[in-house]
């Protein structure tokens, strides 16, 4: 339950003095609805108004307020504006300009010969001094006044009155920062931070305040999910050698130091008798598939099963056709299940993997239906574990009677604060080596004026028995308007297809993400066969995608990429033995981040490096999820603040649950108070499926 005494904070914004039902659609369309989602919507910055008694010290573009006295009135003509003309004390003449407004309501408002004080942004029109739209000013007319992101129907001001309202209904709370860490900051308690933000200008410290209270209490909710998972008896798994050592002595390389740590790690979380929670992030190419396989490998030594799961179909079938192949002769029942796996086929799967008779189940989320029945599921993996959400992972561990241990995998490498933010209850292992014999890809910027001979290129490629992949950013024609009328706009993979058909013919494959399964699965068929000698896609081949003999990658209006997706793409060339080239077709017109993001391609492939690149660049929304950075957002802080206090708050969280008793000592018993304020309450019991 709630405590009462954030109750006021949860109430309604129609709770407050003046807003009625219009108010309330208009506060819903800047997502508020409560009165802390009014404190939460922070100044985005100020207004300065100067008083001054005479036009001769003004500027144009200054906003000012002067006294002023009421000459003559003219009316708008036609779709002009009502125009007012006043002169200052020492008479420099000032035009008031209403466009659209009543002439007669103006008049009353504006009487000739009234002596008032108008205020407004200061500008020139036909060599005259005009304000458009003036305020009447009463009492002070020197101000600073906040500036809101704002909505039709709402001004800065009404919603500064609202902010004012809303911080007289925040309680007295005690204090839950851990109290060295709050005086080095100086930062002020709770109430006055939000009256600061609201109030004052210069408010650093009390946003880094509010920052670090939302950081906090998203670590804390991790904290807890751990602690949870780790007093709940797991299976203890200890893997005997029997299956896994005969696979790494029939692997025609050697294991990376980073595979072995990896492994050593997952091994000893699953000997521990709670459940392990792991995430393994490798860059491109590091060998994660081979260390999930040889984690699948413990559970079945040790009498058990385990499953593979990925987000998409064609994706799951590549891990189940490299599985196969790294197994090999050794005594190991795997199987495959989608959705597609209908009738008397899927039942028959389902009851050997219900008696025991299947060892590893790969497949896609249909492993979760709830038909499927295990044996003795002890270990699930998932992989580009952002795609599936919280319910499917409260589902997978339904399927045991105790948790099965949860890896996580994902291609995308990750900065540490992001690492914290979005995965911040799970152990990390990270695979930053590449297997040996792998190539480095030779990364080259094209502009798209050079097509012909990028095609020229294209079919000298094609002509040694080589393939190659040609990425789209859009896929529908409907976006050819947009291309007639920018000549920097993408070509849609669709249109670009047809272009390639013309020269090239039937070699030419086409996979998008609106194509229905099986006429994807029969053009990638035919690409990884080597019948088609060119792929043309969207990201949908972003992950997962292996085909060795692809050498050449194109990835047209680069520009318009992530430098974490360009990576992946350029991430599915370079796994053959010979040299492999990635051409970054880019427009003529280029902003200065995308010139940043393409030359660091050229600079670097390392995973890693970029991830941390693309943070600067971007900010933590897009890396990762549904905007490529993240299923974690904060409302308040800035990926600037994310950088900078997160791991301060990731540390201060596991003090608080390690030193300070958890929720049940007294700064707990407070920062329960700030779980329900930032709505992390819920998240305690369901994060990550714990």
């Amino acid at each position: 339950m709630r405590p009462d005494r954030l109750n006021p904070l949860f109430a309604a914004a129609a709770s407050l003095p003046g807003v009625g039902p219009a108010a309330v659609r208009a506060l819903e369309r800047l997502d508020i609805s409560r009165v802390k989602d009014i404190l939460l919507h922070f100044p985005i910055g100020w207004r300065h108004t100067q008083k001054l008694e005479s036009l001769a010290e003004a500027r144009e573009g200054d906003r000012i307020a002067i006294p002023v006295q009421i000459v003559s009135h003219e009316p708008s003509r036609g779709r002009g504006p009502f125009r007012i003309l006043a002169d200052d004390a020492s008479g420099i003449g000032l035009l008031l300009a209403f466009f659209g407004a009543k002439g007669p309501g103006l008049a009353s408002r504006f009487p000739i010969g009234a002596r008032l004080t108008v205020a407004g942004r200061l500008e020139l029109w036909n060599g005259r001094f005009q304000i458009i739209h003036p305020e009447l000013v009463k009492g002070e007319a020197a101000t600073t006044e906040p500036v809101y992101a704002l909505t039709e129907g709402f001004t800065s001001r009404r919603l500064a009155t609202l902010a004012t309202e809303a911080i007289a209904r925040v309680p007295q709370l005690p204090e839950w920062i851990e109290p060295s860490l709050q005086s080095k900051h100086q930062w002020p308690p709770i109430a006055e931070a939000f009256a600061t933000i609201h109030t004052v200008p210069d408010s650093a410290k009390a946003r880094d305040r509010i920052a670090y209270d939302e950081l906090f209490a998203s670590q804390l909710a991790w904290a807890l999910v751990r602690a949870r998972r780790r007093r709940a008896r797991g299976q203890p798994l200890t893997g005997t050698g029997r299956l896994s050592d005969a696979l790494v002595a029939s692997l025609p390389w050697q294991l990376t130091g980073a595979q072995r740590q990896a492994i050593a790690e997952i091994a000893g979380d699953m000997a521990a008798p709670h459940a392990m929670l792991r995430l393994l992030q490798g860059d491109v190419g590091a060998g994660k598939t081979l260390v999930a396989l040889l984690a699948l490998l413990i559970a079945v030594e040790g009498g058990a099963q385990g499953c593979l799961l990925a987000p998409t179909d064609l994706l799951a079938r590549q891990h189940f056709a490299t599985l196969e192949k790294l197994l090999g002769p050794l005594p190991v029942n795997i199987a495959f299940l989608s959705g597609r796996e209908k009738g008397r086929a899927r039942e028959a799967i389902l009851a050997r993997l219900a008696s025991g008779q299947i060892d590893i189940l790969v497949g896609t989320h249909a492993v979760f239906s709830a038909d499927v029945v295990y044996a003795n599921l002890a270990l699930a993996i998932i992989d580009e574990q952002h795609r599936f959400g919280v319910a499917q992972r409260l589902m997978l561990s339904d399927k045991s009677e105790r948790p099965p241990h949860l890896l996580v995998m994902t291609a995308t490498p990750i900065p540490r604060t992001l690492a914290l933010a979005n995965f911040g209850e799970m152990d990390v292992s990270k695979l930053a080596e590449r297997p040996p014999g792998r190539q480095p890809i030779d990364t080259r910027i094209v502009p798209l004026t050079r097509l012909d001979e990028v095609l020229d290129g294209l079919a000298r490629h094609i002509a040694t028995g080589a393939q190659a992949y040609w990425v789209c950013p859009l896929l529908d024609a409907g976006a050819e308007e947009e291309i007639a009328t920018d000549p920097d706009a993408a070509t849609p993979a669709t249109v670009r297809a047809a272009m390639l058909r013309q020269r090239f013919g039937s070699t030419v494959a086409l996979v998008h993400g609106k194509l229905k399964g099986d006429a994807r699965d029969a053009e990638m068929a035919r690409f990884q066969s080597g019948e088609a000698k060119i792929l043309v896609a969207t990201t949908v081949i972003e992950v997962g995608v292996d085909v060795p003999n692809a050498g050449l990658m194109l990835i047209e209006s680069a520009e318009r990429f992530g430098l974490a997706q360009l990576h992946q793409l350029r991430g599915r060339v370079g796994r053959g033995t010979a040299k492999s080239v990635c051409l970054l077709l880019r427009g003529e017109t280029l902003s200065a981040t995308a010139r940043e993001r393409l030359q660091m391609m050229r600079a670097t492939d390392d995973g890693f490096a970029i991830a941390e690149a693309d943070l600067k660049l971007r900010g933590s929304g897009e890396l990762l999820g549904t905007r490529q950075s993240g299923e974690q957002g904060f409302a308040v802080a800035t990926p600037e603040q994310v950088e900078r206090l997160l791991p301060a708050a990731d540390a201060d969280a596991r003090l608080l649950i390690a030193r300070d008793g958890g929720l049940e000592g007294p700064r707990g018993e407070a920062a329960r108070n700030l779980l329900y304020l930032f709505e992390k309450d819920a998240a305690v019991a369901t994060l990550r499926g714990g």
